[in-house]
């Protein structure tokens, strides 16, 4: 019997390649293992990184790294952007989700999260692990967010069940209902423990 990081790690799979499927905006681009233990993630949404000249600049394109540790899922995926980001909780060796992370949430969930940062519809500046993109990001939040698409995919429809089947009333008629007066010592004829029992 697998152990319950193997069940988690083979479910977490199964969902990400049933949620991504046909999906352009976020896209599967490699795993390692089985069930997979590290992924890649090539994400197109727009980002920010910083020009050689030190502009900053948009970027369309963006590979995420994942590594689910011996730890997972009760310690956070180990995250990096492989890419260059500008951004306040983006560092060359971290994402932080430490805001986020529950061991509850699904590794689909995670990837459309991380999305959802690199566009700049969500950030923390209070505790960044870029300190220059914090301070610009607070100075240009009327900039923000720089793609206002919806990272996640469509929720796919579901066929609704049929409709419940009409039953056909009963083709025998009801007995009606006799009320009369019990007298005493009479036994009840609705009531079959005291009848008498013939035994032959």
């Amino acid at each position: 019997m697998s152990s319950p990081r193997i069940r988690r790690l083979a479910l977490d799979y199964e969902t990400l390649v049933r949620r991504f499927d046909g999906w352009p905006v976020i896209r599967l681009a490699a795993q390692q293992g089985q069930p997979p233990e590290h992924y890649r993630f090539a994400l197109s949404v727009k980002g920010l990184a910083v020009a050689p000249g030190g502009d900053i600049v948009e970027r369309d394109e963006h590979l995420v790294e994942v590594n689910l540790s011996l730890g997972y899922p009760r310690r956070a995926p180990q995250c990096r952007i492989l890419t260059p980001l500008f951004h306040p909780n983006f560092d060359h060796t971290t994402v932080c989700i430490g805001d986020f992370w529950a061991a509850s949430e699904g590794l689909d969930d995670l990837i459309i999260r991380i999305g959802r940062m690199i566009a700049y519809q969500e950030y923390n500046v209070k505790s960044p692990l870029n300190g220059l993109a914090a301070r610009w990001a607070a100075e240009h939040a009327h900039l923000l967010p720089v793609d206002s698409r919806e990272i996640a995919p469509p929720l796919r429809k579901i066929a609704p069940p049929p409709p419940p089947v009409a039953l056909a009333p009963s083709a025998v008629p009801a007995a009606p209902l006799v009320s009369r007066e019990i007298e005493p010592g009479e036994p009840s004829a609705g009531d079959p423990w005291n009848g008498k029992i013939v035994i032959p």
